[in-house]
């Protein structure tokens, strides 16, 4: 396992905010030293206590890179920069297996919590990471357009051969399993269950397997290029200054929608 750490030099520790994590997240480093990213990773970052262990991370591993979320408004990514954080996940209720919007009501939308966190973040030297809400590569484009550092994708690497999840088979077809962090399933693997005093903010589903993930990469690759050419962008960084962004009430043209797959 460490040997295999050693050769993907991209892998982040990641960390909840319980009474012993942070003991636990020292003896994965310990015994893991070429991990230099940390990610500490809660559903509701808006907390004293959240706040208070990002600093205790920042104490401890002075010299790691900490990714800290989820938070949704300016405010919050520039105290939690403060305290010690580099990069700030961005987004509440957006995933596309996450229903925390419908069993709570809470909530904010995904490119407007983008747009407000990456002015905050930016101004303080910080960044941050677009967490939820994309279905097809032009969502990509649209979060480095309103100023994400990087995009974070859930659902659409879900069903590859890649991805994790248990496969099954139904008719003849594969599919694989995909759920939410917050969902029944998860919380019976992870964590003995649901509370009594808790409802599960996250849902199962079969997706069909979709074979090697390559092919998934290089589509949204080509589509974020595509977006740089069309704004007149030559690299990614330029993307945010070259959008602009207009409401509008219907955004494709979906007259064969029913009778077509996109190549």
């Amino acid at each position: 396992m460490a040997r295999l750490i050693r050769i993907q030099t991209h892998i982040a520790a990641s960390t909840g905010t319980g009474e012993n994590d942070l003991t636990k997240l020292k003896q994965i480093l310990d015994a893991v030293p070429d991990i230099k990213y940390l990610c500490v990773d809660v559903a509701n970052g808006y907390s004293e206590h959240f706040v208070q262990f990002v600093k205790n991370c920042r104490a401890e591993f002075p010299k790691h890179t900490i990714m800290a979320g989820n938070v949704v408004t300016g405010e919050m990514v520039e105290e939690l920069l403060l305290s010690g954080a580099d990069i700030i996940k961005v987004g509440i209720g957006p995933g596309s297996v996450c229903t925390t919007r419908k069993k709570t009501g809470v909530g904010y939308p995904q490119l407007s919590a983008v747009i407000e966190c990456a002015d905050a973040a930016h101004g303080l030297g910080g960044h941050i990471i677009s967490d939820g809400g994309c279905t097809c590569p032009g969502d990509v484009a649209k979060a480095f357009g309103a100023g994400a550092d990087f995009v974070m994708l859930g659902g659409m690497f879900a069903g590859h051969a890649e991805s994790g999840g248990e496969m099954v088979e139904k008719g003849g077809k594969k599919y694989k399993i995909f759920y939410g962090m917050s969902s029944a399933t998860a919380m019976k693997r992870h964590a003995g269950g649901v509370a009594d005093y808790r409802a599960s903010e996250g849902k199962t589903v079969q997706i069909e397997y979709r074979g090697l993930v390559e092919v998934t990469v290089q589509d949204i690759l080509g589509g974020v290029r595509s977006t740089c050419t069309y704004v007149g962008a030559g690299k990614l960084k330029e993307l945010s200054r070259r959008a602009t962004f207009i409401r509008v009430t219907q955004q494709l043209n979906e007259v064969f929608a029913a009778s077509t797959k996109d190549d």
